[in-house]
């Protein structure tokens, strides 16, 4: 492939990507984001128009000169994404248009994730399914993003904690083989922090610490716009700081870490303890509803405001606000954001939070930071397991 037609891709790509992430944009904003030429990325959005890509949208307001046209991402255009969101325990999959429509709706999988190599296997069944369920063509199907715990090394395609392979090759190559598409994954703290960046509430920020409050307790951070990954991919293992007030054994195989105070995991747990110590509690009726796992039910207590679980669920917040009290005395970040599964509990997180901060922070550092709850929540992981393959496709 020669330099000019790669880049001549490279442009087409980037073009759809802002599109992607702004929604509506001129001509004039374009050139100004892939800082190349007017007459350049004119000729690249015409040629997409003919493909289908894109679709002029009308006119700018008005600003007192001549009113610019705006370009939006075709949404009767039939190509796909496929969003994997994986945790410990519940594997989702939604498939959403280059709009950011769904057009599946989500689907689940119960996958408790072990270091077997049939959980490879399960996941590919379940997207084939998934694939099949929506009838689309696979052709029009971009490739698939996933999400997903553990130490994962997005540049190799390896992931060394879950998901290993059984002939030796890399998970994303399997992946790829065994689903017919191209497959991108990242750690699931880290693409977290991505969907607040590029769609919630670290919008046009530089430098902001995102939690991950969910099954486990996860973190991305955002250094001069960015997503910081470290040196091997591997930054961000927040819940592994040794600051839990028991012995209790981690996943990690270590004792001490923050993730056996701080997990939803752990939370339920306690509350599930409690009732049977026999305290009187909204959850001794959620927990008989097999419908749902029991770590829904505990947050659905919280936002319903149940005692019992708002007291598990402060103590837990006291001591993540530890933690990013150790870590703001580092990064200095201009913002916190609180998203995950668990920033569901939305205000009630807060108080105990900022408890710690006042307790653990110098006040010259706290006060430079503000908190902020997601409102992305639960879709957080899903929006930015698609994102994935809109910045790693060419759109050829």
């Amino acid at each position: 492939m020669s330099v000019i037609i790669e880049k001549n891709q490279r442009l087409r790509a980037d073009i759809i990507k802002f599109l992607y992430y702004k929604k509506s944009l001129s001509l004039t904003d374009l050139s100004k984001l892939t800082k190349k030429s007017l007459p350049l990325v004119t000729s690249v959005v015409n040629n997409l128009i003919n493909e289908g890509y894109i679709t002029e949208q009308g006119l700018a307001p008005s600003t007192g000169g001549r009113r610019a046209s705006m370009y939006l991402l075709n949404p009767d255009h039939n190509k796909y994404i496929i969003a994997v969101a994986m945790d410990q325990l519940i594997t989702r999959l939604t498939i959403y248009d280059l709009s950011r429509k769904v057009v599946l709706p989500i689907q689940y999988l119960e996958l408790e994730m072990s270091q077997s190599p049939d959980d490879v296997d399960l996941l590919i069944k379940f997207i084939k399914a998934s694939i099949k369920k929506s009838k689309l063509d696979l052709k029009d199907i971009i490739g698939i993003g996933i999400g997903m715990p553990g130490f994962v090394n997005a540049e190799q395609g390896i992931n060394s904690s879950y998901l290993f392979v059984k002939d030796g090759s890399t998970l994303r190559d399997y992946l790829s083989e065994h689903t017919a598409l191209p497959v991108s994954f990242d750690n699931d703290s880290s693409l977290i922090a991505l969907a607040e960046l590029n769609f919630g509430k670290a919008m046009n920020l530089k430098d902001v610490m995102v939690v991950n409050i969910g099954w486990g307790t996860g973190l991305g951070m955002i250094v001069n716009g960015q997503l910081y990954r470290g040196s091997k991919g591997y930054a961000g293992e927040f819940s592994h700081i040794p600051l839990s007030n028991t012995n209790n054994l981690c996943s990690c195989g270590k004792r001490g870490c923050l993730e056996v105070d701080t997990s939803l995991v752990v939370m339920t747990q306690k509350a599930e303890k409690a009732i049977a110590e026999g305290a009187e509690t909204s959850m001794v009726e959620l927990f008989k509803d097999k419908s749902k796992q029991t770590r829904d039910h505990f947050l659905d207590a919280v936002v319903a405001q149940d005692p019992l679980a708002i007291s598990i669920l402060s103590k837990a917040a006291f001591q993540l606000g530890k933690g990013l009290s150790t870590l703001m005395h580092i990064l200095n970040p201009e913002c916190i954001v609180l998203s995950g599964r668990g920033a569901k509990a939305g205000k009630m997180l807060l108080p105990a939070i900022q408890q710690a901060i006042n307790e653990f922070c110098i006040p010259r550092i706290a006060d430079l930071t503000t908190i902020k709850l997601s409102t992305l929540t639960d879709e957080a992981e899903l929006l930015a397991a698609a994102s994935l393959m809109v910045e790693n496709s060419l759109f050829d």
